[in-house]
């Protein structure tokens, strides 16, 4: 998926872009195939850092990737509230 596009990932595609693995920081949420920590994406954001130097930052985290978790992150959010 580009960062461009309308296009939304599905819950079942998180597995796509996320992780756990108890061998892997304890089982902590991290991207697939990195050691990086899904909530740095989110404690970056909420310290008003872009996602850009979050990414600089992380280089093994593709622009694919956060952009995917901050839309399935949305969207949970959202159909939660519409329950």
């Amino acid at each position: 998926m580009k960062a461009n596009t309308t296009e939304q990932p599905k819950a079942a595609d998180a597995s796509a872009y996320i992780t756990i693995d108890p061998e892997t920081l304890g089982g902590e949420p991290v991207f697939r195939g990195t050691r990086v920590p899904v909530a740095s994406l989110f404690e970056h954001l909420e310290s008003n850092c872009p996602l850009d130097e979050f990414l600089e930052n992380f280089p093994s985290v593709t622009r694919e990737a956060a952009v995917a978790v901050l839309m399935l992150s949305h969207q949970s959010a959202i159909e939660k509230v519409a329950r």
